[in-house]
């Protein structure tokens, strides 16, 4: 399922979406403490997001709505709303 949804991020340019991956990277930005193993500018990458980059944001979406440690269920929810967005695009 994970590449099946990589491979749709190759040539996505959809509104929805790169809102979705605004939202998830901002909240993941005000919650960096509770996502394990980042050390980048979650700010930074929202503010100059290009299609390109919705592959990487899926994968912290993925990996966010998959972990056991992340509790949050604001952060939890914007990743699975990215997910099913790009799912059914």
């Amino acid at each position: 399922m994970k590449e099946e949804l990589l491979k749709k991020c190759e040539n996505l340019d959809s509104p929805d979406i790169m809102s979705s991956c605004r939202v998830l990277l901002e909240l993941a930005e005000k919650k960096k403490d509770e996502i394990p193993e980042e050390d980048q500018s979650y700010l930074e990458m929202a503010e100059n997001l290009k299609p390109s980059d919705v592959s990487k944001v899926l994968e912290l979406a993925l990996k966010i709505r998959e972990s056991g440690d992340i509790k949050d269920t604001e952060l939890k929810n914007a990743a699975s709303k990215l997910i099913r967005a790009i799912e059914m695009s």
